[in-house]
């Protein structure tokens, strides 16, 4: 077994001597029920978070209600019971328990008082909430959970380990040694500095040693220019490092990201991924310069400590008596810290969103003259994200004035015992000095080795929040399948195609068998919302079937791997967008050796050449925000030459022609039916149906 470190002792501290109910911050909107299990689990010592949670059941967009709440803590090994209960009888509930919040959100009730009611919100955080505003948001509904005899106190939290960032970085454990190296050259130079104020004082001051002094001040100067070379030259080590380590842990990031399956950013908000994307900056900085200056910053506390020592043990215990007190009050202020810095994290992250959403959406806020009801929403947020630094601030205010009354006080009591033993006669002046030099060197060195520690303790944050993406499973992308497909013709076969979005939600899709011939073209129709995009988005492999098998020539595509098997298909779905770029950029999707005359030829078939024609740059158009500058006609159009271009085995179109005129939908059903490849078609329009020789009806 391990030896605990000292990060991990800081778990340990509880100063109120009453254990906390931990705070688990929810990464989906509708994960609150679930934040909200793992909390009251912890708080009773089954340490949990969201991830393994996830696997005990899937959630959809409509959160979690209360019967798969009481499912899943029955997994857990608690026995449940749902109550209703009115205000003046929260006090009388079994705490902590869960209660049912604005109708659409769970948070888990702590602490009762007269007047106070303190709530754990997944969305937001700690909370203190008076009863008036207690009453407007409680629904009457609360769910007390107790651990059964089976339940049995572990940790089972999945969280992404920090060295999974380095772990395959060549060169950083070199990179880290010569920073190493470095830095403790420097150390070392800072050490001889007090010894050259004390020989000054004792040696030359007292003997009017004018010579002495010349060779002191000449060999100090001469130190003090190789430590400024030493200082440039590892303050650009750490730039390169950084850099290096920044592009390397991003890529790997990014990379990660864009191959995790559809389905989780269709439950985040955008701002929200950003955020938990942005976290690995935080991270960076303290791998490339936090780790390095903890290491040095440990052992020059030691080194300094016992030369104090040497100089004197009592003024040496003072001063650590005054930094062990330093110490004391760091902790006391580390978990009101850490809890304020997730909230401000997840308040950014809600900004962010807001302010992203009302970007987007300018052309909508405008026509419905609701621009001072965003700029309210989104000074909301603003407004929440400056009070929580505003929190952080008096937390840092407090810190720092404790401290500084600390140190001053240590100065003070260092400089009046260091006198009485001047004047015993045990210590000379330049030694005393020298010792204050010493001092301030090692209150310097303990004090930032405890802040890069307790830094490195806050970095869990950013390691849960960097977790929600690096432990997301990737999309299957095995390619030894079992026959190689050299020449893909493009039949289609769906046998006994069943999905739901979870495992108590209603069927989308049951027993669908669908088999297209290559060449084929088929209608797919039915209802609004009756599951067609929901089917097509399965052929294209965007979401995996609840059960049921897909197969591509005859291959199974779990054999095939989705990559692969994606190449073969060309789509043009409803939610499509252009990226910032050209229009030759747009259509190749950035193929650096494009096809002039494909490209021609895709437009001519798309009936989108003509209008590329009539603008002044062409195909060099510059394309605006995600296509803003082009009709909704135009858009499909020119998704449809994208689609084209890429000389897909099948074509995949889902009311591809919705916003064409008449006359443009004849002219492109008409080429699209000229083409030989399988051609799926979800359409309303019976011109587009017409064009199909087969139709499916769901």
């Amino acid at each position: 077994m391990s030896k605990p470190t000292i990060v991990d002792v800081i778990d340990l501290i509880s100063y109120s001597g009453k254990r906390n109910v931990p705070l688990i911050m929810q990464s989906e909107v509708s994960e609150c029920g679930l934040a909200c299990l793992a909390m009251i689990s912890s708080f009773y010592g089954y340490k949990i978070n969201l991830s393994p949670l996830r696997k005990k059941i899937t959630l959809d967009s409509n959160g979690i209600n209360l019967k798969q709440l009481m499912n899943v803590a029955n997994q857990l090994h608690f026995s449940s019971r749902a109550l209703q209960c009115s205000l003046n009888e929260i006090e009388q509930l079994s705490l902590p328990c869960i209660l049912h919040w604005n109708m659409d959100h769970f948070v888990v009730l702590t602490r009762v008082t007269k007047n106070t009611i303190f709530i754990n919100d997944p969305a937001f955080g700690k909370r203190k909430i008076h009863r008036k505003e207690f009453s407007d948001s409680f629904t009457g509904i609360a769910l007390e959970l107790t651990p059964t005899t089976s339940f049995k106190k572990q940790d089972v939290r999945v969280v992404m380990k920090i060295n999974q960032l380095w772990e395959k970085i060549t060169g950083l454990k070199r990179a880290l040694i010569s920073l190493l190296a470095l830095s403790l050259i420097l150390q070392s130079a800072a050490l001889l500095l007090p010894y050259y104020m004390q020989w000054v004082v004792d040696n030359v001051l007292l003997s009017n040693d004018t010579s002495l002094l010349i060779v002191l001040a000449f060999g100090f100067s001469l130190l003090t220019i190789i430590q400024s070379g030493v200082s440039a030259f590892r303050s650009w080590l750490v730039l390169r490092f950084s850099s290096s380590l920044n592009l390397y842990m991003g890529a790997n990031l990014f990379h990660h990201l864009i191959h995790i399956p559809m389905s989780y950013f269709e439950k985040r908000h955008i701002g929200d991924v950003v955020s938990r994307f942005g976290s690995l900056s935080a991270i960076r900085e303290m791998l490339a310069t936090g780790l390095v200056e903890a290491v040095i910053d440990g052992i020059m506390a030691s080194i300094v400590l016992i030369m104090l020592y040497v100089y004197s043990p009592l003024l040496a215990t003072i001063a650590l008596g005054f930094v062990l007190l330093s110490f004391l009050v760091q902790l006391a202020f580390y978990y009101p810290n850490r809890r304020i810095t997730e909230e401000s994290i997840v308040a950014e992250a809600k900004e962010d969103t807001s302010f992203l959403e009302s970007i987007r959406a300018i052309q909508t806020i405008k026509l419905f003259s609701h621009e001072t009801s965003r700029q309210n929403l989104w000074l909301n947020r603003y407004a929440e994200v400056i009070n929580t630094n505003i929190r952080l601030g008096k937390l840092d205010i407090a810190e720092t004035t404790f401290n500084s009354l600390i140190f001053g006080l240590e100065s003070i009591l260092v400089i009046y015992f260091g006198a009485l033993i001047v004047i015993d006669g045990e210590l000379t002046v330049g030694m005393l000095l020298a010792f204050i030099a010493y001092k301030g060197q090692f209150t310097t060195s303990i004090t930032n080795f405890i802040d890069n520690i307790l830094s490195f303790k806050l970095l869990g944050l950013h390691l849960e929040r960097l977790s929600d993406i690096t432990l997301q499973k990737t999309e299957l992308n095995n390619t030894n399948y079992a026959a190689p497909l050299s020449a893909v013709k493009g039949d289609i076969r769906l046998e006994s195609i069943y999905f739901r979005y979870t495992d108590s939600s209603e069927w989308v899709l049951q027993n669908v068998n669908l088999e297209v011939k290559s060449g084929d073209s088929i209608a797919i129709v039915g209802a609004s919302g009756c599951g067609k995009t929901t089917l097509l988005k399965i052929i294209l492999g965007l979401l995996k079937p609840t059960s049921g098998r897909i197969y591509l020539d005859g291959v199974d595509i779990n054999q095939l791997g989705l990559n692969e098997y994606r190449q073969h298909f060309g789509a043009v779905m409803q939610n499509d967008l252009l990226f910032s770029g050209t229009l030759f950029e747009n259509i190749t999707l950035f193929e650096s050796n494009y096809d002039e005359d494909k490209l021609t030829e895709c437009c001519r078939l798309a009936c989108i050449f003509e209008d590329i024609a009539k603008l002044p740059m062409k195909y060099h158009s510059l394309v605006g925000d995600m296509g803003s500058n082009f009709s909704g006609g135009q858009l499909q159009r020119l998704f449809l030459a994208r689609a084209l271009y890429k000389e897909p085995k099948i074509l995949c179109l889902d009311e591809s022609t919705s916003h064409l005129d008449e006359k443009n939908e004849l002219f492109i059903n008409d080429n699209i039916k000229k083409l030989t490849m399988t051609r799926i078609i979800i359409a309303h329009r019976p011109e587009t149906i017409a064009s199909v020789n087969v139709v499916y009806e769901l």
